[in-house]
């Protein structure tokens, strides 16, 4: 007779679906799929009507390609927004670009070679819209290379015409409300970039700039101070402000003593003249002429060290004993205290210093000099009129341009401001009504709006949208009402913001205007409006105004930096002109860093590059590293943690293929066994599943996307691959195909694969989908089109307490088998036969145990009741001894358990009786 071929008879798993992922290659084609069935605008037609949850996305600079950090916040946008769908919510996604400002103008200047000044607006203005359109393009199809779903052939753009009409209505309504006006005041100003800026638009560097002390020669010292060889000592780190100088404010309150030293008299506050001294190198001992109280040299008199100006001693509360001299040198035109105080002595706000950063005639002598290039000029002419006391270098924290990263200063000029002082209290009342994550973001935007000064709204450049005024020829009044914001509003939504610098005022102004003092013609403004006020009306240019959407938004979702950008200028338009926060809940991440948790810069050559991710691994290795950190706060990655994923991936993937081929013969609607007969270990299963179900619901909503992350894994590794495959894989493979034991393995396994292809569908979302095509009976294209299913199980809480117990037992079992295993008693556990003596409570554990050797995947397990005496060479553990010896017998050749009953079918002489019995089903 001849010998079946059993390798061929076995009913092994079969799918089509590929064992290798190649995402580079498979996911353009998913995703070439989702665009021609428009599987967004069928996502949003299935959930119309459904309660909504509107994430409003925060807008990407249109200028380069996008890094790993963009990745980031699209992929955690992703997540959540898929998420929501499949809960049941209309979740429309509708991504955004903010297109104006400095760094687009730069890039054109430095690309072209031009000169802005020289160029018509008009023309720059063209070139600058060309160059953010194409990165919005470029930047448009790397964010849906990644898998993100949204309407991407309709988002909104800052440069669109109803886009920029919208935020001139929204800068009318807080003209209206009282909340523009024109100051001239000192604020962040770039030279290089030649614009005033936002405190948003600073950030802080190491800067070594030089520490100075100066003399200023007391002229008429009011009865207190004599004037002879008598000086008030002063100390700053920027001489370049001292042509600007008209006061030096002492502590009222603080002790100031006058000393002799070398013959001059010197005035420092009291707690800081031997620190002072010491740096200056002072040896001799000073002498005390007299101590002062701050308040009783109000109004004293100085000569300036260099220019033909008094500098008068004034009183302010700014003034600390922390460093310097405890006499601060007073600029009201280069500094807010300064400014301030400036304000009580109607002090004289100078600002010598032009939009390039060059000195104007106001400097004296260093008229011309770019302000920085000043400063060794003016240190060397204060040591040559014997007016240095000292010169230090001193290296510390200095605001810098977050664009050009150069040194910025505070130059009092003309600006327009938002008055956030007349709206504050409102500000901070709306915050405590966000739900905040992390928690710590509450206080953050706090602090910020409590201490933020009036928002500085324009900027000296021509890409930007105009600040909407006119000025009166005759009387110079500025010029906003309600007929000349609805007038532009119509205009900018029909033109854009290109006919404000291509068409005359006259022509823009409406019909009949006439000034308060009767005049009749005007000019228009020339500055434009800073970025966070395109990014900050986005509420009501996007929100408002599209009818899938809703106001306010559900959720803002980004990086840490924007408490002081994008979500601080949102709130601010919008409770100033509805009294109401943007946002119901605020969700930000931290920064990306590398491996070893350092900043990514090119210099350092650390930084990931995406493209390169998505070239190398595919989107969805890339989304899963994105779950698997705890994105709220700074994260590592690099290649080695990108292959750490992968390796997991892969393992999913493996699950997913397992699970497919053992259903390749599986109908649901025909084979699905009801859930009071399935056998004990899938019930069992669907528990766990159940339990699995509960908690990766929970973490996606609570946006712990590493929890889901980790439960995934886990189940998928430990639950499944390493106990529920491994222990019913027998009967999987061996029994009749329409065996109720096999159909109820399959019963479960099905379940499993529903539940874990919807749980993972907001993260790996090609791979999803790509799964979804082989599950039997799916009548849905995509998964993304489904909502999450319930429960195939109710849960049993005894059922799992039994599995529990049952399961402690197998491990301490698998310990002894791997004690056999290094002793060489045993090759693989099927090659072992244990002997199991229990203590009572064990033992009625392993009397309910059904198939106990599949359970701990030997050949044969035997149970002996309590009391039995337990052999010496048996493992002890806590209420059991485990003896592992070598199974006797023949191994079978179909389901390789090792047993002598091998050999008693004389037709299958190399089966067991299980499998004899068994292949009738397969050999014809």
């Amino acid at each position: 007779m001849e010998k079946p071929e059993y390798s061929k008879t076995l009913n092994l798993p079969e799918t089509e679906f590929p064992m290798r992922g190649n995402l580079p290659q498979r996911e353009p084609e998913m995703q070439a799929k989702w665009e021609e069935m428009d599987l967004y605008a069928k996502v949003q037609a299935k959930q119309a009507g459904k309660p909504k949850f509107i994430l409003h996305d925060g807008p990407p600079y249109a200028n380069g390609d996008i890094h790993i950090g963009h990745a980031m916040n699209k992929v955690l946008k992703d997540i959540i927004v898929k998420f929501k769908t499949m809960s049941g919510f209309d979740s429309p996604y509708v991504p955004g670009w903010d297109t104006h400002g400095m760094p687009i103008e730069h890039a054109i200047i430095k690309n072209k070679g031009i000169n802005r000044h020289e160029v018509p607006v008009t023309e720059f203005r063209q070139m600058c819209y060309d160059y953010a359109m194409d990165f919005v393009e470029r930047q448009r199809g790397q964010f849906k290379r990644l898998g993100v779903r949204g309407d991407w052939e309709n988002p909104y753009i800052t440069l669109q015409s109803k886009y920029e009409a919208r935020q001139i209505q929204v800068f009318g309504e807080m003209a209206k409300n009282g909340y523009i006006y024109k100051g001239l005041k000192p604020v962040y100003y770039c030279a290089s970039c030649e614009t005033a800026l936002a405190e948003a638009e600073v950030e802080y560097a190491d800067k070594t700039s030089p520490s100075i002390y100066v003399k200023f020669a007391v002229k008429d010292g009011k009865g207190v101070l004599p004037t002879e060889n008598t000086y008030i000592v002063i100390w700053t780190t920027t001489p370049w402000t001292l042509p600007a100088n008209v006061a030096i404010s002492l502590g009222p309150d603080f002790e100031y003593d006058l000393v002799e030293v070398n013959g001059e008299n010197l005035l420092i506050a009291k707690h800081l003249v031997g620190a002072v001294l010491k740096t200056a190198g002072v040896e001799a001992e000073p002498k005390l002429v007299k101590t002062f109280k701050g308040s009783e040299l109000e109004r004293v008199t100085c000569a300036h060290p260099f220019l033909d100006r008094e500098s008068l001693v004034i009183l302010g509360d700014h003034v600390t004993l922390e460093s310097g001299t405890g006499c601060v040198h007073t600029a009201p035109g280069h500094g807010m205290e300064d400014y301030l105080v400036g304000l009580k002595y109607d002090l004289p706000i100078l600002a010598p210093v032009d939009g390039q950063g060059k000195f104007t005639a106001e400097a004296g002598k260093y008229a011309g000099q770019f302000y920085l290039k000043a400063n060794k000029q003016i240190i060397a002419d204060l040591t040559e009129s014997n007016h240095l006391l000292v010169e230090k270098a001193l290296d510390h924290s200095y605001p810098h341009c977050w664009r050009c990263k150069n040194p910025v200063f505070f130059r009092a000029t003309e600006q327009w401001f938002g008055s956030i002082d007349k709206f504050r209290d409102k500000l901070l009342e709306e915050i405590k009504k966000v739900e905040w994550s992390p928690v710590w973001g509450e206080v953050r935007l706090h602090n910020m709006i409590a201490d933020r000064t009036d928002w500085c709204i324009s900027r000296q450049r021509k890409w930007g949208v105009p600040i909407p005024i006119f000025y009166c020829n005759d009387c110079n009044t500025e010029i906003i009402n309600d007929s000349t914001i609805d007038k532009l509003s119509k205009l900018f939504a029909e033109h854009g913001s290109q006919i404000w610098f291509e068409k005359d005022a006259s022509e823009l102004i409406p019909h009949g205007l006439t000034c308060s003092c009767g005049g009749h013609t005007f000019r228009k403004e020339s500055d434009t409006m800073d970025v966070w006020f395109d990014s900050g009306s986005s509420h009501m240019a996007v929100l408002d105004e599209r009818p899938e959407l809703q106001w306010p938004a559900d959720l803002y979702l980004e990086g840490s930096d924007q408490y002081r950008g994008w979500f601080n200028s949102s709130l601010s338009t919008a409770v100033a002109i509805r009294g109401q926060a943007p946002y119901k809940a605020i969700l930000s991440h931290g920064f990306t860093l590398d491996g070893e948790g350092r900043k990514q810069s090119k210099s350092l050559g650390n930084v990931v590059d995406p493209l390169k991710v998505l070239q190398q691994y595919g989107a969805d290795i890339l989304r899963l590293w994105v779950a698997s950190v705890d994105f709220r706060s700074d994260t590592r990655v690099n290649d080695a943690i990108l292959k750490q994923v992968a390796d997991v991936y892969r393992k999913m993937r493996n699950t997913f293929r397992y699970l497919l081929g053992n259903l390749n013969d599986f109908n649901p609607s025909a084979d699905l066994v009801p859930a009071d007969q399935l056998m004990e270990l899938d019930r069992w299963a669907l528990n766990k599943l159940e339990q699995l179900r509960e908690r990766v619901l929970k973490g996606y909503q609570a946006y712990e996307f590493h929890v889901v992350y980790h439960e995934l894994n886990n189940f998928c590794n430990v639950t499944l691959s390493n106990f529920y495959f491994d222990v019913s894989k027998d009967r999987m493979y061996t029994v009749a195909p329409d065996a109720l034991e096999r159909r109820s393995g399959q019963t479960a396994m099905y379940h499993i694969l529903v539940a874990l292809t919807q749980l993972l569908a907001p993260i790996l979302t090609h791979t999803a989908d790509e799964v979804w095509a082989f599950v039997p009976g799916a009548d849905e294209e995509s998964v993304q089109l489904t909502e999450f299913l319930p429960s195939a199980v109710t849960f049993d809480a005894a059922l799992d307490q039994k599995w529990e117990a049952i399961l402690a037992v197998r491990d301490e079992v698998l310990k002894a088998l791997e004690v056999a295993r290094q002793e060489k008693v045993i090759g693989k556990s099927l090659t072992a036969s244990v002997e199991l003596y229990p203590d009572a409570a064990t033992f009625a554990v392993l009397q309910g145990t059904p198939r106990v050797q599949e359970v701990l995947g030997t050949s044969s397990a035997i149970v002996f009741e309590p009391g039995t005496e337990v052999p010496s060479d048996a493992t002890a553990f806590e209420g059991l001894s485990v003896r592992v010896r070598a199974a006797e017998g023949e191994t079978c050749e179909r389901c390789r358990v090792v047993t002598p009953e091998v050999g008693q079918n004389t037709e299958h002489p190399t089966l067991c009786p299980t499998c004899a019995g068994n292949v009738v089903h397969f050999v014809k």
